[in-house]
């Protein structure tokens, strides 16, 4: 049995335009490297909790939900809100009550975000940015970090639901949803990124996104914080893209190519990844390895309607191997595929799978994708903290070992457990 690739684990390397795998049988180290592209700069959480710009073509290494890091990878989106930071921009309007800006240190760690306080009158307290553009039938998603001052809730919502239909009410003092479908995510210091998603029901220019803080008389003087805007052709939230003054696109990326011929074994091997995708996320996306096409691959699938992981084996002769079973994708899962003849195994979280039996066997096998081993094509969007990939069959106690995790809080965190 040969550990012939590891990529991820806490251990990351990468430079422009290409990221680190190896091999380091017998304390022999040998780079297997994955090309990367992203055409534009993009934002990540750094290893001190804060978001930072990277450049074009830098790999992003997120540690926003632990300390080991995964990769991030994400499709192309384009934020739609011009000026993200700056809520006193004529572009925002604010109803009773005032914007003060550069009042405290943001998710980024500078002094740059915003306060919003209410005034004395009645009626409803709110910012709201109008003249969105939407097309109909098409998914958008909204978001904004904030963060409690004496106001320590807001709601986020279309600005009528006669052009598109979203909202969701956030407690920013405990991080969570209260009501509607949401979803409020922790950036550490007291800030909460607060998201909504929906459908557009016309097609028009004047679609707006509103956060407001109550309804009725105003609490004179009370507050709450906000930083970095964000209206997006999407159905669920991606990287938060900074604007100042225009609309900004951020990239697809990609990365492909790691191994070759000798890393891998047509006869026996397992194909092990640990990963996770964004919440309401439900693209096909693949991780796969194969030989240059889709014909002869070993591929690990999250399949279009949200639950279901397909593990399967594409042969161009005799009978494919493929075995769906339903997993939550949105939680941080640890995969494992075993193809050998007659000796196929489906490891997920520990726990060994029921799967029917195959004795074909892929050949040619080449080099690992991220997408079905066909350039651009479902290709894998979310976050990756391993891959590993074995050239010989694994026991069942080892492949238990391979899947599990190392520690009870490892495990409930992946599995987005919270401390009671």
């Amino acid at each position: 049995m040969a550990n012939t690739l590891k990529f991820g684990n806490g251990e990351w390397y990468g430079k422009k335009d290409t990221i680190l795998a190896y091999n380091d049988e017998n304390n022999n180290y040998k780079p297997l490297p994955f090309d990367f592209s992203r055409g534009s700069s993009a934002t990540v959480v750094n290893k001190d909790g804060l978001i930072e710009t990277v450049g074009s073509g830098e790999p992003r290494i997120d540690y926003k939900d632990n300390s080991k890091g995964a990769l991030l990878l994400e499709p192309s989106r384009t934020n739609l809100i011009t000026y993200s930071e700056d809520f006193s921009d004529s572009s925002w309007n604010v109803f009773r009550g005032s914007v003060t800006s550069n009042v405290a240190i943001s998710p980024d760690g500078t002094l740059n975000a915003s306060r919003y306080q209410e005034d004395s009158q009645t009626g409803k307290h709110l910012f709201r940015r109008q003249s969105l553009s939407i097309i109909n039938g098409l998914s958008y998603t909204g978001s904004i970090f904030a963060k409690k001052g004496e106001l320590t809730s807001i709601d986020l919502q279309s600005n009528s639901s006669s052009r598109w239909v979203a909202s969701a009410s956030f407690d920013l003092e405990n991080g969570v949803v209260i009501s509607g479908t949401g979803v409020i995510e922790d950036y550490g210091n007291g800030w909460y990124r607060c998201s909504i998603s929906g459908n557009a029901v016309q097609t028009t220019p004047d679609a707006g996104l509103e956060i407001y803080t109550s309804v009725g008389i105003g609490r004179d003087g009370d507050g709450l914080f906000m930083y970095g805007a964000m209206f997006e052709q999407s159905s669920f939230p991606t990287s938060y893209i900074p604007t100042n003054g225009g609309t900004v696109t951020r990239s697809a990326e990609t990365a492909n190519g790691s191994g070759d011929a000798s890393t891998f074994n047509d006869s026996e091997g397992v194909f092990m990844a640990e990963i996770s995708i964004p919440k309401n996320s439900t693209e096909v996306k693949q991780l796969s390895l194969n030989n240059g096409n889709t014909n002869e691959a070993v591929k690990i699938v999250q399949l279009s309607d949200g639950t279901t992981f397909r593990f399967e084996v594409n042969m161009s002769s005799g009978s494919n191997f493929r075995e769906d079973i339903i997993v939550n994708p949105y939680e941080t899962n640890k995969l494992a595929l075993q193809y050998k003849a007659n000796e196929y195994k489906v490891f997920i979280n520990g726990i060994k799978q029921t799967v029917v039996q195959r004795s074909n066997l892929p050949i040619g096998l080449n080099t690992i994708s991220f997408n079905r081993g066909i350039a651009s094509t479902d290709d894998f969007y979310g976050k990756t903290k391993q891959i590993q990939y074995y050239n010989s069959a694994l026991t069942d106690s080892e492949l238990e070992t391979l899947t599990s995790w190392v520690s009870f809080q490892d495990m409930a965190n992946s599995q987005l457990y919270s401390v009671e």
